[in-house]
């Protein structure tokens, strides 16, 4: 085969590292972000914040020449320093001695912050609690082991989980624990705060705080047939039939509804310890002159800046060898110019939401207006990845609440004039025509439908329905009430 050269021609889209960075620090979140922008300055020396220190004049400010010569004649003397430094160590000295025996009385006189930081007080575990109940019962060594036993095998809201005969077949056998012995051990746990505990499902967890109830509470007897046998009857809400099967009227079948409410079916849970998550809005809405403006939270943008002194070292030598240093010069050009590009670009998109959603400001969810990528994308002379990207886990601050940008896309319904309403405006009348209804006789999805017709809003049954669940409200016969 003879070997022979060809010249061909052919385009292809090449992402510089420059932009590669900009698409990557536009998808991230505010928390991200700033995660992201430690590793950097941990990496790149001629990167800092402005924040982290501040300047300080060489001479105070409103004094000239004339008062800073006067401060140093004020200087003690060559011959009064010996003296004075004496005094000064003996008050450091005494200063010093009553840190470590920590009675710096002046300090805490005067409410100064300590300078040690104050942790924050745990609570005790579900764990914890009951085993500091189980070693103040007077049990014997076995059968309070055999508790402690139980109480490590209960769930995170005080459930066994286990049937009882797994449990004991766990245990080793040169124990020989009967399951008798694990029942009476039972017992013990399920007497001990809070009440419920030790259950192993929710219609023995509600008896147990019924029992514990005084003989004299109102609706104690019904309640405890209800849930003895009765519960998944209460909870499909078919009063007629559970009526029939304790006994007893509409006036003691809804006290002992109420009295059953009353009761915690998750009695573990107060102790689950959730971790907060805080929200940093990056844009605020408020509403000047009568116009709806966006703008960006201050608390959200990085103030970063290249340092001075290490990039005019490297532009006065140019020619010297720093080719690592020069290359983080720019990495920190870079990435302070595409932070910046960041929240023009989130400003922007925000902006021409606000000017969209105006009448979401004013009136709320129900005056929600159908909005896409695709609209926001064609306005701003963007693509819609980027709109996609910029409104991920970015948050707007309104005077209605906090916001995710997402929140004000969505999807339309036709209306019988032509136009198009919201989903969101959907949801909204939906959530407004259940909390109006008549508890007695709640509305079904087909009569909100129906409601919504008669405004011009054409929805399905199937589509009402999506909506409530997304909404999180129980189907007809789950909100009826006595």
């Amino acid at each position: 085969m003879k070997q022979s050269l060809q010249l061909k021609l052919s385009q292809h889209l090449t992402l510089t590292p420059q932009l590669q960075q900009s698409i990557r620090l536009l998808q991230l979140s505010t928390t991200e972000l700033n995660q992201e922008l430690e590793k950097f300055l941990l990496e790149n020396p001629l990167l800092e914040r402005e924040d982290s220190f501040t300047d300080r004049p060489t001479t105070p400010p409103g004094t000239d020449s004339a008062s800073g010569t006067a401060e140093q004649e004020r200087t003690p003397s060559s011959e009064e320093q010996p003296q004075d430094a004496t005094a000064d160590e003996s008050s450091a000295r005494e200063e010093e001695w009553f840190s470590e025996a920590g009675g710096n009385a002046r300090t805490r006189d005067e409410g100064e912050d300590s300078e040690y930081p104050q942790a924050a007080a745990t609570s005790p575990t579900l764990r914890e609690h009951l085993l500091a109940q189980s070693s103040l019962l007077m049990l014997a060594a076995r059968d309070c082991q055999l508790v402690n036993f139980l109480i490590e095998s209960l769930d995170e809201n005080g459930y066994l989980t286990q049937p009882l005969e797994e449990l004991c077949a766990m245990l080793p056998e040169e124990l020989a624990v009967e399951q008798e012995e694990l029942d009476i051990a039972l017992k013990h746990l399920q007497h001990l705060d809070p009440t419920g505990v030790g259950a192993r499902h929710p219609a023995e967890c509600l008896e147990l705080q019924l029992v514990a109830l005084p003989d004299r509470t109102q609706g104690r007897g019904t309640a405890l047939a209800i849930v003895h046998q009765h519960l998944p009857l209460l909870a499909t809400r078919d009063f007629s039939r559970l009526k029939r099967l304790v006994g007893c009227d509409d006036d003691a079948l809804r006290i002992a509804q109420r009295l059953i409410q009353s009761l915690n079916p998750w009695p573990g849970a107060s102790f689950t310890h959730l971790e907060a998550r805080y929200i940093i809005p990056d844009v605020t809405v408020r509403k000047i002159k009568n116009v709806w403006t966006a703008s960006l939270n201050s608390e959200a943008i990085p103030k970063l800046r290249v340092n001075r002194l290490y990039a005019d070292i490297l532009q006065n030598q140019r020619g010297a060898s720093g080719g690592q240093l020069s290359q983080q010069l720019q990495e920190a050009r870079w990435l302070v110019k595409n932070i910046q590009q960041r929240f023009d670009t989130i400003l922007r998109v925000s902006q021409a939401i606000v000017d969209r959603q105006r009448h979401f400001f004013e009136h709320g969810e129900v005056a929600m207006r159908p909005l896409v990528l695709r609209e926001i994308a064609s306005t701003l002379g963007l693509h819609e990845s980027t709109i996609s990207r910029v409104t991920t886990q970015k948050f707007m601050l309104t005077p209605r609440g906090i916001f995710e940008l997402k929140y004000f896309f969505g999807s339309h319904v036709a209306t019988e004039t032509g136009g198009a309403c919201s989903a969101t405006a959907i949801r909204a009348l939906i959530k407004q025509l259940v909390a109006a209804e008549d508890s007695k006789k709640p509305l079904s999805d087909s009569k909100i439908a129906q409601v919504l017709g008669q405004q011009g809003i054409v929805v399905a049954r199937r589509t009402i329905a999506k909506y409530r669940e997304t909404l999180h409200i129980s189907p007809v016969n789950l909100r009826k009430s006595l």
